[in-house]
């Protein structure tokens, strides 16, 4: 194990005094890859903690540009960003946080058709995207390359989240089928707190700084919901299906062409 530099047992002090982390956990850390879809209200806090924590090499994935409208939520952009690819954005700021952090941005879009090859190039991936069709893509893409990913969505005052390992249940046992649209609201629609993206979105960072440093409880075969009006966190358990199109024992979803044409 090649060991900490001076500054980098002063960056991380506080990390190295955790219980069960110490400068093994830091090392972990350091020699990890993290892909984080979607640098907007989900992506800015996890992108922010994991670089801060000192996860080595960080992936950053947007097709999109910042727009006023983003700055109520997506803390990793300022308004002199406003028409700048957020991708750009995101990587100045968590350069600017941590220089030895190896930050690489893919600024378009993630599709069946190059999401096995950049997935695979990951330990852990965090779904930070706010549609439907790119989440259920992130944990087909997850399941079939056996990477483990940490889901979360935010609508209004509410969040959820939950994280999938090989073995355990993925979203689909959860849903099953992706529900058709028009079947459910959007932030476009209803709106969101933007401090809700910052609860869920550290959630998501703390769950990949687990995996990977292998410290802790995740959130595996669970699922956990944030209601911050009542600011009240619920957790049910989810049980991996035998019927899963995707990871049951029968799949019916063997590619990414087979549910995302």
């Amino acid at each position: 194990m090649q060991q900490l530099t001076d500054s980098e047992k002063a960056r991380f002090q506080r990390n190295l005094l955790l219980p069960n982390f110490g400068e093994e956990g830091q090392v972990k850390l350091r020699d990890s890859k993290v892909l984080v879809v979607g640098a907007g209200g989900l992506g800015s806090p996890a992108a922010f903690y994991l670089t801060a924590a000192g996860v080595g090499h960080i992936g950053i994935m947007d097709y999109d540009v910042v727009d006023l409208s983003n700055l109520q939520r997506q803390i990793l952009h300022t308004t002199n960003d406003i028409g700048r690819q957020k991708t750009q954005s995101a990587h100045e700021k968590l350069q600017a946080l941590n220089p030895d952090a190896q930050i690489r941005v893919y600024p378009f879009a993630l599709t069946p058709q190059n999401a096995l090859d950049i997935i695979s190039d990951y330990d852990f991936v965090v779904d930070a995207t706010d549609n439907l069709d790119a989440k259920f893509l992130i944990n087909d893409a997850c399941v079939l390359a056996a990477k483990p990913f940490a889901h979360g969505g935010i609508l209004a005052f509410e969040g959820q989240a939950m994280t999938y390992v090989p073995g355990h249940a993925c979203l689909r046992c959860l849903y099953g089928q992706k529900p058709e649209k028009g079947t459910y609201q959007t932030t476009a629609q209803v709106g969101v707190l933007g401090a809700i993206a910052g609860n869920i979105g550290t959630i998501q960072a703390t769950e990949a700084v687990k995996y990977l440093t292998g410290v802790g409880e995740l959130l595996t075969d669970k699922f956990l919901r944030f209601d911050g009006f009542t600011l009240s966190f619920f957790k049910m358990n989810i049980r991996h299906s035998a019927h899963c199109p995707v990871c049951g024992d029968a799949p019916t979803i063997k590619s990414l062409t087979d549910s995302h044409p």
